[in-house]
C-alpha cells in the first residue's frame, strides 16, 4: 500500500499474525515489513509492545512448524508441482536442500535472517529429513532473536524519522482506497494470465 500502515490500521494485531505465519509457512510473503511496521506503529503509541512481541513470536514459531510438517507429509513432489505460483523454481529448492542437509539446525536458525531463505527454510528442512526437535529448537530460538530484532528496528525508525514520517503520511493518506483496488485488479490479472500456463 502507498500507506504503509494500512493493513494494521484495518486489521490490527490479526493482521501481524496472518502475514506472519503465511510467510513462515512457505509463501513468499516479507513478513520482516510488518514487524518493522509494526514496531514503529509502538513508537506511535497505535500497538502494544508486549502483544506484537508475543504474537509476532507465536505466528514466527507455528507458521515455520507448519511448514516443516507440510514438506515432511507431502514431500518435494508438491512443493515443485505448485510452487510455481509462488515463483519457487526446482533450482532455488535444490540449493536450500543443500544448505539444509549441510548444515542442520544451523540453518534453520541463520535462514530466519535471510529475505528470500526465510520462507522456504521450514518446508525443505522437512523435506530434507531434519529431525523435529533439532528443527523446532532452532526455530524457537531464532524467532526469539529475530522477531524483537524486526520490532526493534522499526521501533528505531519512529524514534529516528518519526515527526517527518507523520507529516508525510497525510497526503498519501488520500491514497487508502485507490490503491487495494489497484493491488486486486492486478492480482487478478496475473492469476488470470498464469492460469493457462498452469492448466498446460
Amino acid at each position: 500500500m502507498s500507506d504503509p500502515s494500512w493493513l494494521i490500521q484495518h486489521w490490527g494485531y490479526i493482521a501481524i499474525f496472518g502475514v506472519v505465519i503465511l510467510g513462515n509457512m512457505g509463501l513468499p510473503i516479507p513478513e520482516e515489513t510488518i514487524l518493522i511496521l509494526a514496531g514503529y506503529l509502538v513508537w506511535e503509541g497505535q500497538l502494544q509492545l508486549p502483544i506484537v512481541l508475543a504474537i509476532g513470536f507465536v505466528s514466527a514459531v507455528l507458521g515455520d512448524n507448519l511448514g516443516y510438517w507440510f514438506g515432511r507429509e507431502l514431500g518435494r513432489r508438491a512443493i515443485e508441482r505448485y510452487g510455481h505460483w509462488v515463483f519457487v523454481t526446482p533450482a532455488r529448492v535444490d540449493a536450500t536442500q543443500q544448505v539444509v542437509a549441510r548444515y542442520g539446525p544451523m540453518a534453520v536458525f541463520v535462514g530466519r535472517f535471510v529475505p528470500g531463505l526465510r520462507f522456504l527454510i521450514g518446508p525443505v528442512a522437512g523435506i530434507t529429513g531434519l529431525r523435529p526437535l533439532p528443527f523446532i529448537v532452532a526455530n524457537v530460538l531464532g524467532a526469539l532473536l529475530y522477531v524483537p530484532a524486526a520490532v526493534g528496528v522499526g521501533y528505531a525508525i519512529g524514534l529516528g524519522l518519526g515527526d517527518y514520517l507523520a507529516q508525510v503520511k497525510q497526503p498519501v493518506a488520500q491514497l487508502d482506497h485507490v490503491v487495494p483496488i489497484v493491488v486486486i485488479c492486478l492480482t487478478i490479472t496475473f492469476l488470470l494470465w498464469r492460469a493457462p500456463r498452469a492448466a498446460r
